[in-house]
């Protein structure tokens, strides 16, 4: 429901609906639709950090891709599962409220994990924070099209691209690994 009208247009009559649950039953636990949003996003946030931190190390070859690919794999899964709550999240989003900050947290936790988990000595000009973070801005917003619908691009293919555009911008392209014999 949030998904067809977003979250603006949403209102408790719709909501409760969808739910089948009564207005009486909804208001014992939420004194609002903005009080059951923030109580959706605390846990999509809280399920998104939980990946974030399951990253391993990443390193330049093939187990490091390896592990890179497993990441973004429940990352996508994650996105996909909460899907409408993150758009609705995106779109009701502002800065310095408390949902802006959250999700700002949960972005920069994901760019921290790759960040911290990237192999020391990579390329010696490369601000890895900054790097990660623009990466992973460019993973979320990929999956953010792909649930919604806005490519055709397969979920698999994407995350392949994804993983190839941030394993080889990290540590470079390998065309020995890039191109099996």
């Amino acid at each position: 429901m949030i998904d067809r009208r977003g979250f603006h247009s949403a209102r408790v009559e719709d909501i409760v609906k969808e739910a089948e649950i009564s207005h009486g039953t909804f208001y014992l636990y939420f004194a609002s639709k903005d009080e059951l949003f923030h109580a959706l996003a605390t846990e999509v946030a809280e399920e998104l950090t939980e990946v974030a931190a399951s990253l391993g190390e990443v390193s330049p070859g093939p187990s490091g891709r390896a592990e890179l690919r497993g990441w973004l794999d429940r990352f996508a899964a994650a996105y996909q599962r909460n899907g409408s709550i993150i758009r609705a999240w995106t779109e009701i989003e502002v800065g310095d409220s408390e949902l802006g900050r959250l999700g700002t947290d949960v972005l920069a936790g994901f760019s921290s994990s790759l960040a911290q988990r990237v192999s020391p000595g990579i390329a010696p000009d490369l601000e890895v924070e900054t790097a990660s973070l623009a990466l992973m801005a460019m993973v979320e917003r990929a999956l953010y099209y792909s649930t919604a619908g806005q490519t055709n691009v397969e979920l698999s293919r994407l995350l392949d691209t994804m993983v190839g555009a941030i394993h080889d911008g990290l540590f470079g392209r390998n065309p020995v690994e890039a191109c099996p014999s």
